[in-house]
């Protein structure tokens, strides 16, 4: 299963902790990171057993979870860019005060009715969950839709995929499997969603590649790479250096 899905099928408590557990290992929600039960990972002179060294990892690699969640996509996340401002802020620990001065908003009862606005938000959302879960034990013809990458970009009717849809895709552009060469690169923004998310599959991650590494990838797949390329990082899986020396695929 991919990050993606572990990440958009964890429960409320999971993605609050950041990360999952299975029987042999932790598998980190943000990055897909594994960590290995059974073994000591020392961090800067001290040793962590496997749960608490995945603490560690969440804590160095984003921050904390909070961190990663409040700087993803407004469609993801429901919040305006105001919203999104004062939450950062409230999780600084910020007084109301210092909230009204730090985005020069008119007086503290303002702020107050941010807060009551907010906990308002929480309320619909936890009622809204709970007949969402009602509804998955009566709606036996919902369809199956993919989930999407958390660093996904410009999430709009495109990623309106099923499962269905994305496995003809796959079967129609890569005729040989996934792990062969494209037919042809598609032009439709669905089918080229899809085509994209599989392709990320071929990088590491925690891995940093050169340009000459990244095009050699990518030639595998397709003749114009560089069409690839830009794509991969147009949809928010890969990232880059402004100069175009060291790529990543994003977390």
């Amino acid at each position: 299963m991919s990050t993606s899905d572990l990440f958009w099928n964890a429960s409320q408590e999971e993605l609050k902790n950041g990360y999952i557990e299975k029987e042999n290992h932790y598998i980190c929600l943000l990055c897909g990171k594994k960590i290995e039960k059974g073994i000591v990972y020392p961090v800067e002179g001290i040793f962590y057993e496997a749960r608490r060294y995945m603490h560690s990892h969440i804590e160095q690699a984003h921050g904390s979870v909070f961190e990663y969640l409040i700087q993803l996509d407004k469609k993801f996340t429901g919040l305006t860019e105001h919203q999104n401002n004062l939450l950062r802020l409230f999780y600084q620990g910020k007084s109301d005060e210092e909230v009204k001065k730090e985005m020069n908003i008119g007086s503290a009862a303002t702020i107050r009715n941010h807060r009551f606005i907010l906990k308002e938000k929480e309320r619909q959302a936890k009622v809204f969950l709970v007949m969402m879960e009602l509804l998955k034990e009566k709606d036996s013809h919902a369809p199956a839709f993919i989930n999407f990458h958390q660093t996904a970009r410009m999430v709009d009717d495109r990623y309106n995929i099923t499962r269905d849809e994305r496995e003809k895709i796959l079967k129609t552009y890569f005729p040989q499997g996934v792990d062969g060469s494209l037919s042809t690169f598609p032009s439709r923004e669905k089918q080229k969603l899809v085509i994209l998310q599989q392709i990320a599959k071929r990088f590491q991650r925690e891995y940093i590649y050169g340009e000459k590494e990244i095009n050699e990838i990518l030639k595998d797949v397709y003749d114009d790479y560089v069409t690839l390329r830009r794509y991969l990082i147009e949809y928010g899986y890969l990232d880059r250096k402004p100069d175009g020396s060291q790529y990543w695929l994003k977390k």
